[in-house]
């Protein structure tokens, strides 16, 4: 198998994966669905992660042989310390940054 099939065959194992937890959670009271929202949204950037860059082909043969491997990347991504937080607190203070600028300009041009 070349590594492009291992990494076609891991990708929808995967996404066959996050299917059986999609449906699951649509089975569950709103309010429980809810208190699964990061857990699902990371396991699809797993996958479009996947989506767009290939394994080697040992790293794809060794995801494979789980039964579970979006599962299994998934706890291994929580336990990660991240700069997420970071990069939205970051992201806020740029935003609101450019609305100080564009209300700046927009002042300046009224001034004329």
């Amino acid at each position: 198998m070349t590594n492009e099939e291992l990494n076609t065959r891991l990708y929808e194992k995967m996404f066959a994966e996050q299917e059986r937890y999609r449906n699951w959670l649509l089975t569950l009271p709103p309010k429980e669905a809810l208190s699964h929202a990061y857990e699902y949204v990371m396991r699809e950037d797993i996958l479009l992660s996947l989506e767009y860059h290939d394994l080697t082909e040992g790293q794809a043969k060794a995801l494979l042989k789980s039964p579970a491997p979006l599962a299994d990347v998934f706890k291994d991504w929580e336990k990660r310390e991240t700069g997420h937080m970071e990069d939205i607190r970051e992201t806020i203070e740029n935003r609101a940054n450019a609305v100080i600028r564009q209300d700046f300009i927009r002042a300046k041009r009224e001034e004329r």
